[in-house]
């Protein structure tokens, strides 16, 4: 089957998608973010075949996550470090970690996620940096953006309708 392409679509969630939408991608980026950057480190983390990871690395680099800088010059040897970019999709990961830890809690994770300085867990929490607020059903809504349809724009309302 043919992969979609969401680069025309105006969503934010479908253009992330187009560039994280897959799930080596997403691990190639917490693999990142916990401090690997080389191939070979990369391949051994996720048991992935050298031709996909190839593949993924260089679509994340030209989707601008990741930076491919030369470490070796004889022979010619890479590695791949995350951009700002890259590093602000940490939020994503730490919001997949929170839903992942309390809807399919592992019986022993292989990570946790503490405060620096105390070294307790946390639990990750959406807020809006205005008000402080949850990001939640409770607290927020989406509302139609300029370019969205008709479609859109009635399926929103009614869903706001029902949670108001």
């Amino acid at each position: 089957m043919e992969r979609k392409s969401f680069q025309d679509m105006t969503c934010p969630v479908a253009l992330t998608l187009e560039r994280v939408g897959e799930w080596w991608s997403i691990l190639i980026l917490r693999d990142a973010t916990h401090g690997i950057t080389r191939f070979d480190e990369f391949q051994k983390s996720l048991g992935i075949a050298p031709n996909s990871l190839t593949r993924r690395l260089g679509a994340l680099v030209e989707a601008g996550l990741l930076e491919r800088r030369r470490y070796n010059d004889r022979p010619p040897r890479y590695e791949y470090v995350l951009t700002e970019a890259g590093r602000a999709f940490q939020p994503v990961l730490t919001a997949l970690y929170a839903y992942g830890i309390e809807h399919f809690p592992p019986e022993a994770p292989n990570v946790r996620l503490v405060d620096r300085e105390s070294g307790v867990d946390v639990e990750p929490l959406l807020i809006d940096r205005l008000t402080g607020r949850p990001i939640d059903e409770e607290h927020t809504m989406f509302l139609p953006g300029p370019s969205a349809d008709e479609r859109l724009r009635a399926l929103l309302e009614r869903r706001n309708a029902q949670t108001a």
